[in-house]
């Protein structure tokens, strides 16, 4: 496993005191962590310099977190993000699930589950998604990719010229299989397994 020492985090909000804050709870645990004020300087820096995990926060002036996610995955499918929410904003928490986050912190943030959330990201094998590839079918797979782009069953039914519920059977099959019970827990465990490659149309 990589030693924390060459773990390099990236860490985005536009209140400054958070990012200190934030950024003094990484490194004590031996992490190097680089903190930006904004999405674009952010951006920027991810061109030139080694990152192996983001967190940005969701609402922020400019460009914000839903829309950092989105860039980022387009320049870096396969680094994990972790995003920062505050209460009442779970459409916009689901999007960014949807568009590739691992997993979401709530503010205020805890440090305790700050941690773990880190650990959990940084841990986690770009591989992972092989493994999900050979539980699911093909069919399966395609009727998932289609469920996190937020097409309805009966949209998929009509797409893929199948009935109502053939589609119903599968998306029970693909919950059955990802050990998930509702739609923000699959595209969570979606997000977690990296299926990247099928999360586009």
């Amino acid at each position: 496993m990589t030693n924390k020492e060459e773990q390099r985090i990236f860490f985005v909000d536009d209140q400054a005191d958070v990012c200190k804050a934030v950024s003094s709870t990484l490194e004590e645990k031996g992490f190097k962590v680089s903190y930006f004020s904004s999405g674009t300087d952010c951006l920027i820096q991810l061109h030139s310099q080694k990152c192996d995990l983001l967190i940005t926060d969701l609402k922020m002036p400019g460009m914000n977190g839903l829309e950092l996610l989105i860039r980022v995955k387009r320049l870096i499918p396969s680094l994990p993000v972790l995003v920062i929410t505050g209460y009442g904003n779970i459409p916009m928490t689901v999007k960014a699930m949807r568009q590739g986050a691992l997993d979401f912190l709530e503010k205020p943030l805890d440090t305790k589950a700050l941690l773990s959330a880190v650990e959990f990201a940084l841990s986690q094998s770009p591989q992972a998604h092989r493994l999900v590839a050979r539980v699911l079918s093909k069919s399966e797979m395609i009727v998932l990719r289609r469920l996190l782009n937020g097409k309805s069953t009966k949209e998929i039914a009509r797409l893929q010229h199948r009935s109502v519920r053939t589609i119903e059977d599968h998306r029970c099959n693909i919950m059955h299989k990802l050990d998930v019970n509702n739609m923000v827990d699959l595209v969570k465990q979606a997000a977690v397994v990296r299926i990247l490659d099928i999360w586009e149309e």
